[in-house]
């Protein structure tokens, strides 16, 4: 496939994921590297970038295998982590595919960013918290009640919104219960441009 002219043939420039914890963020965007990396994409976790920093400074243990909570550090991390973000997916030339709990918003108003939302039920959201970080039942509702509190406080107090993932930001909204790893994926390399319209990808 022939890199350039597979950029120019592509419907947006970057990609930014949004969702609550275990709506499917991560998987989505470990999946996407395997098709974008090799056309010069980068790729970006706000949420494994703020990690590093809460252990580095103390603020998260890093044996402790659940997620910080964004009120492990102050308000200029979440901005410099945005800030950064949507810097580097400003201009229309760069290609890069993030994913962050608001990273659809934070991209608002710029076209050229295929703003994607996976959405799930709070059930499924908990097995896979479970799953993921060792927990029991009762621990993932804990620690997702908890964290999703305080996250939320913290950035409708930075930002002065009260839902950031309100429909009218995002492009494409993808029910991952409904929709496996593979269709996920599929659906937004569909939107991207990348598949032709016999779902087979395209050729520079």
């Amino acid at each position: 496939m022939n890199t350039s002219n597979s950029l120019a043939k592509l419907k947006y420039s970057s990609i930014a994921i949004s969702g609550r914890p275990g709506a499917g963020r991560s998987t989505l965007l470990k999946n996407l590297k395997g098709i974008v990396e090799p056309l010069g994409w980068e790729t970006f976790s706000g949420g494994d970038w703020a990690r590093k920093f809460a252990i580095e400074t103390g603020k998260h243990d890093a044996k402790d295998q659940t997620h910080h909570k964004a009120t492990d550090y102050g308000d200029e991390v979440d901005h410099q982590i945005d800030a950064a973000m949507r810097e580097k997916l400003t201009n229309p030339d760069t290609h890069v595919a993030v994913e962050s709990w608001i990273a659809g918003w934070n991209m608002r108003k710029l076209p050229h960013v295929l703003k994607v939302l996976l959405m799930v039920d709070d059930s499924l959201r908990i097995d896979r918290v479970v799953n993921r970080d060792n927990l029991s039942v009762e621990e993932a509702k804990k620690h997702l009640r908890e964290r999703e509190e305080a996250n939320l406080e913290k950035w409708k107090r930075m930002y002065g919104v009260t839902d950031f993932w309100d429909p009218k930001y995002y492009d494409l909204i993808i029910n991952t219960y409904s929709h496996g790893p593979k269709e996920t994926l599929d659906l937004v390399l569909q939107a991207l441009g990348y598949f032709k319209a016999n779902g087979q990808p395209k050729e520079g």
